[in-house]
């Protein structure tokens, strides 16, 4: 016979430790081995009793949910912990996963991706709520304007400082030593680059973007 999933439910609301603790009688392969109402209490019963899973909710009283999952790493480094929490906000799913958590659940979550979650967890998979993915691919997706930025060459950038601070071409042209032609040639590259149509748009994305300050104009 498989040996239960053991698992500790930490969250400071008894009628969501009651709910979860019914949730799992009917699941021959989970046991609750341990509850806690905040992270101190969370700390210590895995330290006791040494659970495969940890549910853990991030806003709880004493030691919060942040700081009990990354102490709870330390202490008991193979319980897995998976955060199920209320809220899915940029800073916490970060450091949740910083910390050392394998999951992050909202408890919208399915009473089926929820026992998924805790067994994926319990043989090292990620289980991750949709919303706490889309936060992690926003701060991993490229920044549009870094990419822009990139694809200028370092002659494109010193021309399109240049068009910002106001210089015509014949002004560009004499202070970068380049003809006329040359500089009319490379504006026409720079306004493509940027996707924009005229100086006074380039100029705009030069400030908006970095490229140049306020006060350099």
């Amino acid at each position: 016979m498989t040996t239960p999933i053991r698992v500790l439910i930490a969250d400071d609301h008894e009628i969501v430790r009651e709910g979860l603790r019914n949730l799992f009688r009917g699941e021959a392969d989970i046991e609750v081995v341990a509850e806690a109402r905040n992270g101190a209490e969370a700390l210590r019963a895995a330290q006791e009793h040494l659970p495969d899973v940890a549910l853990m909710d991030l806003v709880m009283p004493e030691t919060d949910g942040l700081e009990a999952t990354r102490r709870m790493r330390e202490l008991s480094p193979l319980t897995q912990v998976l955060v199920l929490t209320s809220f899915a906000e940029d800073r916490q799913v970060q450091e949740a996963l910083r910390f050392g958590a394998a999951g992050y659940l909202l408890k919208d979550v399915s009473r089926q991706d929820l026992l998924k979650a805790i067994r994926n967890v319990k043989d090292g998979l990620p289980a991750l709520h949709p919303e706490a993915q889309r936060l992690l691919m926003r701060r991993v997706a490229p920044d549009p304007a870094r990419s822009v930025l990139e694809d200028l060459t370092a002659r494109e950038r010193e021309v399109l400082v240049l068009v910002a601070k106001g210089h015509g071409n014949r002004a560009i042209a004499d202070a970068l030593f380049l003809s006329e032609g040359t500089v009319k040639g490379y504006v026409s590259i720079i306004l493509s680059k940027l996707g924009v149509q005229d100086r006074t748009q380039a100029a705009l994305w030069a400030v908006k973007h970095g490229v140049v300050t306020p006060e350099q104009l």
